[in-house]
């Protein structure tokens, strides 16, 4: 996957986790509980959704990797190369 589709599904699983949230105005480089609202379990929520739709297991010590969409994306970039 691009970078784009990457951000473009992040922004998915957003969605489906906090649907009443306004993500358009996502800066890439501010972390996502900065600008929306995340408690701990929907962070959970997006790991297990990550895992789900692409089967990615991302270990716990990484979790800080996906604090902004710039740093999430970048992480997953090579894990999504040959999907």
């Amino acid at each position: 996957m691009t970078p784009a589709e990457i951000r473009v599904e992040i922004l998915d699983i957003l969605s489906e986790i906090a649907p009443d949230e306004d993500l358009s105005d996502l800066k890439d480089e501010q972390s996502f509980r900065d600008q929306i609202e995340l408690d701990s379990m929907d962070f959970l929520d997006i790991v297990m959704e990550l895992r789900k739709r692409h089967r990615i297991q991302i270990p716990e010590e990484d979790y800080g990797q996906l604090a902004s969409m710039a740093s999430t994306v970048g992480y997953l970039e090579p894990k999504m190369v040959t999907m």
